[in-house]
């Protein structure tokens, strides 16, 4: 492989510098109206009544559309696979009856003929309510906490509500050292660069296309056409451009549906954007999660026992479940252990992944009870973790497929300096600020998927790459570029790839760090097919300078077929298809998974190092560095990869130190709906990061040798946080985000 491994640039960056590359709010559609919507000021009950008469009289308005006047949809039941949606329950659907289940609920929708005119509009609609008492405290919902209902669909779900292996309670007993202690992640939004928009156009045929911000087309389009009664293929998707999701666009949410719904009412293509202020309302979140840990070990450090349970806040008409909890059963050799799950049904849209789900979340509580833990026992927290390193998963009993942790900690604590640091809380620093040094395990699932990818190799010699997969930012316009060239024998730079368009092959969510795992074998596999088709042809061409070679004696390098043995001997992919009048030589294939999953457990691993200060008179805390050691397998495209872990790493600093959605407990209203009170890490917040993906062989997971890394880096680095927080301070921040006010 020749670009595979490269550092190749973007080939996708020049478009989006130039403003050329479309989203989904940007396609100039010819007649194209505008929808506003009416959200409602309660948190549970009934619409009674309208008064519609200011806003159908305002300029430009072309309709106002309420529950009494939609069209009712069928809404035909979803296929599982094809869905991101919760197991049980079912979608929001907008203005299909009068309920209202939580603050700023779409409840009427505006299409004027300006977006200015249908918002002036829709803040004219007045809505009559008949308020019921509403779910709103997680304090107070949480003693109505329940297990999820997954079980009742899958009898061997793959995060259970309540696991135990030995018996934890004995082993609690026989420690030595013992923490029991609760943390608390709260809600935090997605705020994307951009916002989730979407344009609906009907044909007179009554087909549908959609130019939609979404992780998964394929998934967006079977959402709709059960919405509408309609086949798949009456639905066409196109997003082939995403500005950030984050696990937030991975869902068809209401407003998709609402938008087709409204365009086939006014007979017009309309577009639905939503503010930023919107984008808090129904589009999802990382959901407020409480976690109790309980870790027992003997003298020496090893764990006797470990207990993690927790309790997360889901809508009343979804649940949202998360693994949160993963971590805690396959992360360290423990012989007893026990985790348990459940759900608080609250007056909230429902939750939905963001970058790390469950996994960020859980590691926060799991690796900051660790460092406890080593506090208690005066042991130094990576040693701490070498001398409870899992050898195999102690969870499904299998062994990895690959892992490279040890080498994660050596790396990184050599990097950052750790023999430095001195163990004892303020005992280190830097004239008069006060210095900690923390660390944290990083964990993610391997995945992989079922994926098809047609190559096409052109008539001129390049080649064209289809799949209905997006790209939210990751780079998988470059790297599957990669992987088809070298598949072909061609640069990287005769190679395009045209992809967020459901008329492609299928390809799953992208979302899962599973991507590259998934998609990559495909489009590898498809040229494969391409370039035999291509040898094949030059073989039994009595003009070919090759005709009559063995198959296996032809070499393909730089878009020329040579013969190995005599590379004089060729013809370039070009003057063989002009010759033979041929446009194009087409491979179509699917790749997925097999039985190694029966074989192997397989994980992403890392680990983050964290040094910060913090002023002792004013208790600013303020990250300095953060080294970062990655297992990922082989890394496809290390300038990429290198993006996606300062993504990943930036994400954790917010959920440390700033993020917080914050409710008014009384009205289910979010009072920081805003990119000024809603605080995301920016420049002056990043310090210098510095990550590296170390050497790694993967054998099983796929053909090309790479496991997830999207979200890898996001996980531990809250913990990593609050663990050097501690160490600078002494003070143990339990809760997030760490703020002035918690270290006082």
């Amino acid at each position: 492989m020749t670009s595979v491994g490269r550092p190749v640039k973007r080939i996708e960056g020049r478009a989006k510098v130039l403003g050329k590359a479309r989203f989904a709010a940007e396609y100039p559609i010819r007649g194209l109206v505008y929808a506003a919507p009416v959200l409602s000021t309660i948190p549970k009950g009934r619409v009674t009544g309208f008064d519609l008469a200011a806003a159908q009289a305002a300029p430009g308005v072309l309709a106002v559309i309420t529950h009494l006047n939609a069209p009712k949809l069928p809404y035909l039941p979803q296929t599982p696979t094809l869905s991101a949606d919760p197991k049980i329950g079912h979608p929001l659907r907008a203005l299909q009856d009068d309920r209202v289940l939580f603050d700023r609920q779409y409840v009427a929708v505006v299409v004027a003929d300006t977006l200015e005119r249908a918002e002036a509009a829709a803040a004219l609609v007045k809505v009559t309510y008949q308020a019921e008492p509403a779910a709103l405290s997680f304090a107070a919902e949480k003693r109505r906490a329940f297990a999820p209902n997954e079980a009742r669909l899958d009898p061997q779900p793959e995060n259970p509500s309540d696991y135990q292996r030995g018996d934890p309670d004995a082993g609690m007993v026989k420690a030595a050292a013992r923490i029991d202690a609760t943390y608390v992640v709260p809600t935090e939004h997605h705020n994307p660069i951009e916002p989730h928009a979407t344009i609906a156009v009907w044909s007179p045929a009554g087909t549908l296309t959609l130019y939609d911000k979404s992780q998964w087309p394929v998934s967006v389009r079977s959402q709709v056409a059960r919405a509408f009664g309609l086949q798949a293929g009456s639905v066409r998707v196109l997003a082939p451009f995403v500005g950030g999701g984050f696990g937030g666009a991975g869902r068809a949410w209401p407003h998709v549906i609402l938008t087709a719904l409204v365009a086939r009412a006014v007979k017009r293509p309309v577009k639905f954007s939503l503010s930023r202020e919107q984008m808090y309302g129904t589009v999802g979140f990382r959901p407020h999660t409480e976690q109790r840990v309980r870790l027992g070990a003997d003298a020496g450090g090893k764990l006797l026992s470990l207990v993690h349970e927790a309790t997360a806040q889901t809508s009343t008409y979804e649940e949202y479940a998360e693994a949160t909890l993963h971590p805690a059963r396959m992360l360290y050799a423990c012989d007893n252990v026990r985790t348990t799950y459940r759900l608080v049904g609250m007056n909230v849209s429902t939750p939905t992944f963001m970058r790390g789900p469950g996994e960020a979340t859980g590691a926060f509580a799991l690796e900051s009870a660790m460092d406890e833990l080593a506090v208690r026992l005066n042991l130094d927290p990576v040693e701490l973790r070498l001398r409870n390193h899992a050898e195999a998963d102690p969870e499904k009993k299998l062994p990895w497929s690959s892992k490279s942790l040890r080498q994660c900690y050596a790396d990184g604590a050599e990097r950052i300096g750790w023999t430095r640091r001195t163990p004892a809380p303020g005992s280190m620093r830097d004239g008069r600020l006060l210095v900690g040094l923390g660390m944290a395990t990083a964990v993610y699932p391997a995945n992989r998927t079922a994926s098809s990818a047609k190559v096409l190799l052109l008539a001129d010699g390049s080649a064209v790459v289809h799949s209905s997969s997006s790209d939210m930012g990751p780079g998988t316009y470059t790297s599957m570029a990669q992987v088809a060239a070298d598949a072909l024998g061609l640069d990287v730079s005769r190679v395009r790839v045209e992809i967020g368009d459901t008329e492609y092959p299928f390809a799953p969510v992208q979302g899962g760090s599973q991507m590259m795992a998934s998609l990559g074998p495909a489009v590898m596999l498809s040229a494969q097919e391409a370039r035999r088709k291509a040898v094949v042809l030059a073989l039994s061409d009595r003009r070919s300078p090759l005709y009559g070679l063995d198959p296996a004696g032809v070499t393909v390098q730089g878009g020329r077929l040579f013969a190995a043995g005599d590379p004089s001997r060729g013809e370039t992919y070009a003057a063989l298809l002009a010759r033979l009048k041929v446009a194009s030589v087409e491979g179509h294939q699917t790749s997925g998974p097999g039985s190694e999953k029966d074989r192997y457990s397989f994980w992403s691993f890392g680990a983050h190092f964290v040094e910060v200060t913090v002023d002792p008179d004013v208790l600013e805390t303020r990250v300095r560095r953060v080294v970062s050691s990655l297992a990922v397998g082989r890394v496809i495209n290390p300038r990429i990869a290198h993006s996606q872990a300062l993504g990943g790493v930036i994400g954790g600093l917010g959920m440390a130190l700033l993020e917080e959605t914050r409710r008014d407990d009384r009205y289910g209203r979010v009072t920081n709906a805003n990119l000024s009170e809603y605080l995301v890490p920016v420049n002056a917040d990043v310090p210098r990061l510095e990550p590296a993906y170390v050497e790694e062989v993967e054998p099983y997971l796929n053909p090309l040798g790479g496991k997830g890394l999207g979200e890898l880096p996001i996980v531990g680095v809250a913990a990593a946080v609050a663990n050097a927080v501690y160490h600078a301070t002494g003070k143990r921040v339990r809760d997030l985000p760490i703020g002035i006010e918690k270290l006082l």
